[in-house]
């Protein structure tokens, strides 16, 4: 073993500050003052792509996050090499708090929830009235998810040349959701895009909407030709069509400021992580009936203040019908 004396040189001792070995530990995180901001535009792989005043930057996130992960949509903090050059790659420092989330699990019994987008104003719910047909049980889901993550919803219907609107629009007309109907020649002719269009000016717009619907045909016709994306058909026989978006991209949108954010067909819209307390939020004309409720009521039970307050005449009984609907979601199993 080798000792040393009481005038030892520092030179001769090895340094050990923990048990690995490595370099020391602090909580101290550095501020990075200088960093730059950005956006998220997608997530690849671990690395994520930013636009920096103007300008796309390939970047990975800084350890000191820990497990925060950034999803498109939000504001970060960026330091290193910004200028997008190939082979280049900057570092995210910092994650910006958000305004709204739009989240989702696999199913209903999975805890696990994925933060889809971040800071979008509002949810494009895009389904098709034929080929394939509606499914109310996941538009119901979508409207919960966006009333639940603080985004405004908006119900686009596509192939109305294939079957009536007057349905399904029947069902969520207490909700007072805007809707938009498009055909598929007002898609070719470029109409429908501009219908849409009308409605996603200054804002971020999240689309989604399970696959052959036409979401990601009608994204492409909202944004710049060179930033489309690829689609692809519907099966004859099964009414589906096959996932060509794989992952959520913000596009801008051409003649308009605003940003489209195309997002991965589903089909199913797991809500494991809804708080049905949460929903009541988004009917504040059914809210002031709820004072007299009792503790955790689920206000769908028999001692619900809020068959008193409709019956009273404060509120359209068929919100109440629709806040119902909408929280039995919550304990369903996605069907067709």
């Amino acid at each position: 073993m080798r000792r040393y004396g009481k005038n030892t040189d520092e030179d001769d001792i090895r340094s050990r500050p923990n048990r690995k070995g490595n370099r020391p530990r602090t909580h101290i995180r550095p501020k990075h003052e200088d960093a730059a901001e950005g956006m998220v535009l997608t997530v690849d792989r671990g690395r994520l792509t930013c636009l920096v005043d103007g300008t796309p930057v390939l970047a990975m996130k800084a350890r000191e996050l820990g497990r925060k992960a950034a999803v498109v949509g939000d504001r970060v903090a960026l330091v290193g090499d910004l200028s997008g050059r190939k082979d280049t790659l900057a570092r995210i420092v910092r994650i910006g708090e958000r305004t709204s989330v739009l989240r989702r699990t696999a199913d209903d019994d999975d805890p696990y929830e994925r933060v889809v987008v971040a800071n979008a104003d509002q949810l494009a719910i895009v389904t098709a009235l034929a080929d394939p047909e509606p499914r109310p049980r996941l538009i119901d889901r979508c409207l919960v998810a966006a009333f639940d993550g603080g985004l405004t919803p908006l119900l686009v219907l596509t192939k109305a040349d294939l079957a009536s609107a007057e349905e399904l629009l029947d069902l969520y007309g207490a909700l007072d959701v805007p809707h938009i109907v498009t055909s598929r020649d007002q898609l070719a002719k470029g109409e429908a895009a501009d219908l849409v269009r009308e409605h996603l000016a200054g804002k971020a717009t999240a689309f989604v909407g399970h696959s052959g619907v036409g979401k990601t045909t009608l994204v492409n016709a909202l944004v710049p030709e060179e930033r489309r994306r690829i689609t692809g058909h519907v099966n004859a026989v099964t009414g589906r069509g096959r996932h060509t978006t794989t992952s959520a991209l913000a596009l801008p949108l051409e003649g308009a400021d605003g940003w489209v954010i195309d997002t991965p067909g589903v089909r199913s819209f797991g809500l494991a992580h809804v708080d049905p307390s949460r929903v009541i939020h988004a009917f504040p004309d059914l809210e002031p009936g709820t004072e007299g409720c009792p503790r955790a009521c689920s206000h769908d039970e028999p001692e619900c203040a809020l068959d008193a307050w409709v019956a009273e005449g404060h509120a359209d009984p068929a919100r109440l019908y629709s806040l119902r609907r909408l929280l039995a979601t919550r304990e369903r199993t996605e069907g067709d």
